[in-house]
């Protein structure tokens, strides 16, 4: 039979409680030894002297050196609207406090408790950045205290810091975000900071959807007001897009958009579509416009490349359509319409373009030059007639030239078409390539 006595501080009785076995004798002896154990450290009783408001050191101006780490879970959210990172990171925080030493054979062999964290001194590290007013962010969660005063303390917390977006290459654009720790009260004198890693711990990282980590380090900094030094930690994250979702559905179409504008100038000058198809794809070119305005932030110091490739785009069609009206209005020339054809431009659009061009010539479609040599023939017969032939002879003439000329301006028109074909495609395809090259080579680079 073992016997236990547990004392009440609060009050001179001593109840007694009896164990039938060791083993539970053992077992409330241990519970004893923490109760003493937190009774004599923590301010919750009378014995203890112990103030979470004055800074645990030996000596007024000993300096408490702070053990600083960080540990990222999870990367929540980046806002370039907003110039936001969203994180859900672990502080590790460790220190000495030489108020919380104990001799472990005096109370059972404890080498360690746990306590609530509200109840201690905690050093009062902030991030700087943050954007929600929220500074310090992290859960009041209970601290390791080892005998030799060493305390552990770990805090989940949650930030919303700001961070600067370069959004030049979007969507191949890589951004570096910073957050930035130290303490809001205490100098470098009162309170030290140490990297326990220059590296952010990754081990039990979620992966984000649209960004990956290539790189977060962290670095010891200072700044100096006057004869104090104040000691900071800045971790530095460099992110990369994953640009796989703003390629389908962005890039992609916005190219297909360009080489269909190339196509306006396949279609034949007589159909209406003509314009009907440059318009319809410049409103889709500013929907997408409105697209990107909502995503990227509203800045004039950098225009992002998609944004630049929307309006080359878009100049480019708004060109297009200016040369289609152009080329529908010599479709329809005629002499009826006062625009007789110059010799230049029978020389240039009806004979050496379409050689260059491998368009049929205008002269050798069809056995149209033996029904003219025919016509001619019959023509010269009715001129030798009477009088009265000569007229319709003269009618049939003016018939044959208008016609003449209305063909002649249409095969103008055809050329001129084929020239713009070659023209814009060759135009789209460079103008492609040189907006996107220099995104695609940072994109591809390797982190510095």
């Amino acid at each position: 039979m073992c016997v236990v006595i547990c004392i009440d501080s609060r009050s001179t009785s001593i109840p007694l409680q009896v164990c039938g076995s060791c083993s539970c004798f053992l077992r409330h002896t241990t519970v004893l030894h923490f109760s003493f154990l937190a009774l004599s450290l923590l301010p919750s009783s009378p014995p203890s002297s112990y103030q979470k408001w004055v800074r645990p050191v030996q000596h007024a101006n000993d300096t408490i050196t702070v053990r600083f780490g960080l540990k990222i879970s999870q990367l929540v959210d980046v806002d370039e609207k907003n110039q936001l990172m969203t994180t859900n990171v672990w502080l590790w925080q460790e220190w000495v406090d030489v108020k919380l030493k104990w001799n472990p054979d005096d109370y059972g062999g404890i080498t360690s408790i746990r306590v609530p964290s509200e109840t201690i001194w905690l050093p009062d590290i902030v991030l700087y950045e943050n954007a929600d007013g929220r500074f310090e962010g992290s859960l009041m969660t209970k601290a390791i205290v080892r005998w030799d005063g060493t305390i552990t303390w770990t805090p989940p917390a949650s930030y919303k810091s700001s961070c600067t977006m370069d959004v030049t290459f979007f969507p191949f654009d890589r951004q570096n975000c910073s957050m930035k720790f130290g303490s809001w009260t205490y100098d470098g004198n009162m309170v030290d900071l140490v990297l326990v890693d220059h590296y952010v711990d990754r081990k039990d990282f979620f992966d984000n959807g649209e960004w990956e980590i290539l790189n977060a380090t962290g670095v010891k900094g200072s700044r100096r007001d006057g004869v104090y030094w104040y000691p900071f930690v800045t971790y530095s994250f460099i992110l990369k897009r994953l640009p796989l979702f703003y390629t389908l559905f962005l890039i992609i179409p916005c190219l297909g958009l360009s080489f269909l504008t190339v196509l306006v100038f396949y279609l034949p000058s007589d159909e209406g579509e003509k314009l009907s198809l440059s318009t319809s794809v410049l409103v889709s070119l500013t929907v997408f416009l409105l697209v990107i305005e909502e995503i990227i932030p509203s800045s004039s110091k950098v225009i992002p490349l998609i944004g630049e490739y929307l309006l080359f785009i878009m100049i480019f069609v708004t060109f297009s359509i200016i040369v289609t009206v152009f080329v529908i209005n010599v479709h329809h020339r005629s002499s009826a319409t006062y625009h007789p054809m110059a010799p230049w431009v029978k020389s240039l659009f009806l004979q050496r373009l379409p050689r260059l061009l491998c368009m049929r010539g205008h002269t050798d479609r069809g056995p149209h030059g033996g029904k003219e040599d025919e016509n001619q023939a019959w023509l010269a017969m009715l001129e030798k007639a009477t009088n009265s032939v000569r007229y319709i002879s003269r009618h049939i003439k003016k018939e044959h030239f208008i016609r003449e000329v209305v063909q002649d301006w249409k095969f103008v028109a055809q050329v001129l078409d084929r020239i713009f074909l070659w023209a814009f495609l060759t135009v789209s395809i460079l103008g492609t390539i040189l907006i996107f090259t220099p995104a695609l080579q940072m994109y591809l680079s390797t982190p510095s």
